[in-house]
């Protein structure tokens, strides 16, 4: 699988299959989504997510609800966020308690 990390300040010397996005990330994803392949998917940046919402750049959202409290931390849509309407497309539960959900936007009423 091909990695594209969104970075200004690293180069990849000796990164297989990995690619830097060193652009405006709103026009590198919409350039990635007018190419063909698959998926793209966002692991490990809510700032990056943070950049595609407001982009009208996700197509559905693959949320993990873990069992347990962990205070605060850093909300997907943050205040002052226009927070999408969501449909959900699967609930799925595994042995570990851990839910994964997985919602689409929906269109916004005509």
């Amino acid at each position: 699988m091909r990695k594209l990390i969104v970075t200004q300040n690293i180069t990849l010397d000796g990164w297989e299959r990995s690619v830097v996005l060193g652009g405006d990330p709103v026009e590198e994803v919409l350039a990635l989504k007018e190419s063909d392949g698959q998926d793209i998917v966002c692991t490990g940046s809510i700032s990056v997510v943070h950049t595609l919402v407001p982009a009208g750049l996700v197509d559905e959202y693959r949320l993990f609800h873990y069992p347990a409290v962990q205070g605060r931390g850093r909300r997907l849509f943050p205040d002052g966020y226009v927070i999408p309407r969501l449909e959900l497309l699967e609930a799925k539960t595994f042995r570990s308690g851990v839910v994964l959900t997985r919602h689409r936007p929906r269109p916004e009423a005509g």
